[in-house]
């Protein structure tokens, strides 16, 4: 199944700002979504978000197609645990919400980009050199520089922050292997409703009635959800997803700017100096792989030119 989804012209500032503006819309969406949470269930305010998302994704995918044919997968068994895992993501980042503070929690979740090199190596057989797992291990170190005696509390927030980095490593890995057989809208399908049927069978037991002011802020996350995914998408279609990867951690001085206006919550110098050594050892891993792929296709094949 074709998609344009699938397809890319290369455009490559109005990427960058499009990238820099979903991580602001995704920003604003995390600190409302942490309101919510010190009220409700973060299991009903996912169930809630995901809704929004869930059509959203849904009108996408049957923009290219029938949904039947975006279903059709290669490899139905990895869409489905790719869906399960991008679920247990999004509910341990919103249980997280509850005790961390924002700063700190994506200073956490950054990781995912470290942990990604090291889950690739068993699950899709990638070769990492002594230079990516020197990175890697440099990176882990800022996370413990985070999570030190007198840092970062550790409680269970922090678990489930950990534990949200990880199921996100794991989704992007899976999403890499299943992306050589299947559609980018196939994906995006799989992911949508198998989210849907999960948040909402388990959400509903959390039900807790609202007032419409509370109501208006779950809009909002709705709201903020698809415009970022949307924005996501779009810049997708005009610059390659690798370079667009380093502007992602973008994500983590927006974070302690929320974190400081809306909760008046600051994070540590100590855990801040945590936070940039895994910002650079991610970038040094991006940098390689990067380097990697432009030398793997720079030297075609034995008998192709």
């Amino acid at each position: 199944m074709s998609s344009p989804l699938d397809a890319r012209t290369d455009n490559l500032g109005r990427a960058i700002v499009l990238t820099l503006t979903t991580i602001a819309v995704f920003g604003v969406q995390d600190a409302v979504a942490k309101l919510l949470v010190q009220q409700y269930s973060p299991f009903q305010i996912t169930m809630m978000r995901y809704w929004g998302f869930a059509v959203f994704a849904l009108i996408i995918v049957m923009r290219q197609g029938p949904l039947r044919e975006a279903l059709r997968s290669k490899m139905p068994k990895r869409q489905i645990l790719r869906g399960v895992l991008l679920m247990i993501d999004i509910w341990c980042f919103a249980i997280a919400l509850q005790t961390v503070a924002l700063g700190e929690l994506q200073a956490i979740v950054i990781v995912y980009p470290l942990l990604v090199t090291v889950f690739a190596i068993p699950i899709l057989g990638e070769k990492v050199g002594i230079f990516r797992f020197a990175a890697v291990g440099a990176g882990l170190l800022g996370a413990l520089i985070i999570l030190r005696p007198g840092g970062v509390p550790l409680e269970w927030g922090v678990a489930f922050a950990i534990a949200s980095a990880a199921s996100y490593a794991l989704y992007i890995v899976l999403t890499r292997q299943v992306s050589a057989s299947d559609s980018a809208a196939t994906s995006l399908a799989y992911g949508a409703l198998v989210g849907l049927v999960m948040s909402s069978g388990v959400g509903i037991f959390f039900w807790q009635p609202m007032p419409w002011t509370d109501f208006a802020l779950v809009v909002v996350t709705m709201l903020t959800t698809c415009a970022g995914h949307g924005l996501m998408v779009y810049a997708l279609t005009m610059a390659p997803a690798s370079t667009l990867q380093p502007f992602n951690y973008f994500s983590l001085p927006w974070a302690i700017v929320l974190s400081i206006v809306v909760f008046g919550q600051w994070i540590d110098p100590i855990s801040l100096i945590g936070a940039a050594v895994i910002v650079a050892a991610g970038l040094v891993v991006m940098a390689r792989e990067r380097q990697k792929h432009i030398a793997t296709v720079a030297v075609p094949p034995v008998g192709e030119e």
